[in-house]
């Protein structure tokens, strides 16, 4: 079943494939993903480098969250140069247009002028970024087409009309571009509509955009990484496939891994496995902060094939006689199975405790903390960025700058809520240390993220 269930992933993967299709990343890219809260608060490019990190261990990247909550696109062009350009990425996605929308606006007589006056305002903002995106010389630029403002969804009635219709224009705007300039396009928007479109039949309650329409859960982050995966033609990428005939002794395939020291006969098959990747980890836990209700592993219930389409580690093992075999790798016993499931296949990136997925696991707990050091330094860039800079200011650490902040702390929460994060980050060394802190977690991700040899044994009971 499993063999079947994994070459019929490969069947629907090329039925149903996204007509979008971008480059998949390259040892030593550069990668930075600008945008507002859903990137500057959201892990899509996190679990993007983590799939990175494990289905391509000797491939190092970096990938940079260059979002800022509360931004449109007025914010983000002036901060483009100093925030993203400066940081010397080689690859850059560019996504806005959920702040510059509207909110409350949209409910007026005039919604419609107010609409035009808005997506105006963010094409002669666009076009500003556009002329500073094609003075770069060999920077590879993707479009993004925001995620969606849930409009259709009836678990509340606070609604703003229209606004994704709004968002709509605006993308259209970036996919003109991209056509135009020979850039690369693709719209989160659009397909994260049709899995609302599709999942709301069914219970009118459905949203992937989160409980404010705006910013998806965990699980929805893992939605938006998979569309980029599966853009980038990484779908159906076996971590490992093995198959093996024991009455044959015979090893008939080993995809992505190397099969060694086997010995089999009726009852028994035992050998050395080492894959070229890790599994894919799948975190069980709610992370990014309160409003964060879902894990990651919930992207299992929007993609019900993801194992076998993006985390496939196979085993079958035919012509095995009859009974239930205990199945352990490096003497752990992870499962018993009869000898119709081995030869029908199983998927090993299916078991939490395999050595291969705890190994993985690790590297997953490590790619958090380094996302939760690399939040901390964007809270920072929003004191720099959107407030003093916006404001003229560009020595942070100067009377000037702390009298402005003091003052306009008292009536403003949100840059109060900042105060500690400004006090520490003026000091250049203490932004040099997390900038450190940071590096030294990649520096050990890449070093404990190559395969190691296992011994995969089965023994009929």
């Amino acid at each position: 079943m499993r063999r079947i269930l994994f070459t019929f992933c490969l069947m629907t993967a090329a039925l149903y494939a996204t007509s979008q299709t971008l480059k998949p990343f390259k040892n030593g890219d550069r990668v930075a993903f600008v945008g507002n809260s859903i990137t500057d608060g959201g892990h899509y490019h996190s679990y993007i480098w983590l799939y990175y990190m494990t289905r391509f261990p000797e491939q190092r990247l970096e990938i940079m969250n260059c979002g800022i909550g509360g931004d449109t696109s007025t914010e983000i062009q002036l901060r483009l140069q100093g925030d993203v350009i400066e940081r010397r990425p080689n690859t850059i996605f560019l996504t806005y247009g959920m702040n510059d929308s509207g909110y409350f606006e949209l409910y007026s007589d005039s919604a419609q002028q107010f609409a035009d006056q808005r997506v105006s305002l963010a094409n002669a903002n666009y076009a500003k970024m556009e002329r500073q995106l094609l003075a770069l010389e060999g920077t590879r630029i993707v479009q993004v087409g925001t995620s969606p403002y849930d409009q259709t969804s009836r678990f509340n009635n606070n609604i703003y009309p229209r606004r994704n219709d709004i968002i709509r224009r605006m993308i259209d705007t970036q996919r003109q571009s991209a056509e135009r300039n020979g850039w690369e396009f693709i719209d989160f928007n659009e397909a994260m509509t049709a899995l609302n479109t599709e999942r709301q039949q069914a219970d009118s309650a459905f949203t992937v955009c989160g409980p404010d329409r705006i910013h998806p859960d965990n699980d929805g982050h893992m939605y938006m990484a998979y569309l980029v995966l599966k853009a980038q033609g990484l779908a159906n990428l076996p971590v490992a496939d093995i198959q093996i005939d024991a009455r044959k002794k015979a090893v008939l395939r080993s995809e992505r891994c190397s099969v060694s020291d086997l010995a089999a006969g009726p009852d028994r098959v035992e050998f050395d496995y080492l894959a070229q990747s890790l599994p894919y980890p799948l975190d069980t836990i709610a992370r990014g902060g309160m409003e964060f209700k879902r894990p990651q592993s919930q992207i299992t219930r929007l993609v019900p094939d993801f194992q076998c389409e993006m985390n496939a580690e196979l085993l079958t093992v035919g012509n095995l006689k009859k009974g239930r075999y205990a199945f352990k790798i490096d003497e752990v016993t992870i499962d018993t199975l009869t000898h119709e499931q081995l030869a029908e296949g199983i998927n090993m990136a299916d078991y939490m405790q395999t050595p291969q997925m705890q190994q993985a696991r690790r590297l997953m707990i490590l790619n958090e903390d380094r996302w939760e050091m690399e939040r901390r330094l964007r809270d920072w860039a929003w004191v720099e960025f959107d407030y003093f800079k916006k404001n003229g200011i560009n020595d942070v650490a100067s009377p000037e700058a702390h009298a402005m902040y003091e003052r306009d702390r008292q009536g403003n929460w949100w840059l109060a809520s900042r105060r500690d994060i400004y006090y520490k980050m003026e000091n250049p060394a203490v932004k040099r240390a997390c900038e450190s802190y940071m590096q030294s977690i990649v520096d050990d991700i890449y070093r404990l993220n190559r395969p190691r040899l296992h011994h995969i044994s089965l023994q009929r009971l």
